[in-house]
């Protein structure tokens, strides 16, 4: 693949981003923000109703909307950009498929790898709920299970790619799978886990609040894997007419 087509799909990776953000901001706005404002609700109420929004520089309206809004954009069109990339080198290394499904098989890995499984060990919680001095901690946390799913990931293609000479691709492709399963597994056994609920935070709110967030990667990752999966396939496959064009021309 040439400068030109990666810079070319970079910059639809990022458009895609965009366009993911922006539905994924509608999921949060919509089923985020009311958790937030109850978990809000229940902090100040257990620190004798002092109102932490007087304190704050900005707004709860305006966090709960532009700060939200352009956050959210931002991250979409960076992870946008970084699958994009991904993209570029897995095209044609991860089987014979077509532009527009390795863009989807792409995102789906991605999403599993990056939101799934860092999410079932350590899942978001909403404000109110976690130490403030153990905040470094939880994140490196968080970043390592996600730098050890990407790694384990690669090394379940690499394993699948050497075994399917001889044990044909579905049985390969199986093996990998269960060695993946398999890791993350004990990786969730030996990373120290994370309990820092209040026994008095209520349960339902909790669980609402993290299957909102997933809600809102889910939504992320689905418009930007068929957004992407679109953009890219007009890229490297040109339309029936515009290679008629090209043909057509005289050299020179």
């Amino acid at each position: 693949m040439n400068s030109i087509s990666v810079r070319a799909l970079l910059v639809r990776g990022m458009l895609a981003g965009l366009l993911a953000g922006a539905a994924a901001f509608l999921v949060a706005y919509v089923l985020g923000e009311s958790k937030v404002d109850a978990a809000i609700a229940i902090e100040e109420a257990a620190s004798a109703g002092h109102d932490h929004g007087e304190d704050a520089p900005v707004s709860r309206a305006l966090q709960a909307t532009a700060g939200l809004g352009t956050g959210v954009l931002l991250y979409g069109v960076a992870l946008g950009g970084i699958a994009a990339l991904v993209f570029c080198f897995a095209l044609g290394r991860i089987g014979r498929f077509s532009p527009r499904a390795t863009a989807v098989l792409v995102a789906t890995g991605l999403f599993v790898t990056v939101t799934l499984v860092p999410f079932f060990k350590y899942p978001a919680n909403p404000p109110a709920v976690g130490d403030p001095e153990t905040a470094g901690k939880r994140t490196a946390l968080y970043l390592l299970m996600i730098a050890l799913s990407l790694l384990l990931a690669v090394a379940a293609g690499i394993l699948g790619k050497r075994l399917a000479p001889s044990l044909g691709t579905w049985n390969a492709t199986v093996v990998a799978a269960a060695a993946f399963v398999a890791a993350i597994g004990l990786s969730y056994a030996f990373l120290p886990p994370v309990n820092e609920v209040p026994a008095d935070f209520p349960a339902t709110l909790i669980w609402q609040f993290r299957l909102a967030s997933l809600a809102i990667q889910a939504t992320l990752w689905a418009v930007f894997g068929v957004a992407f999966a679109a953009l890219a396939q007009r890229v490297l496959v040109p339309a029936p007419a515009a290679r008629e064009r090209e043909t057509a021309q005289p050299a020179g």
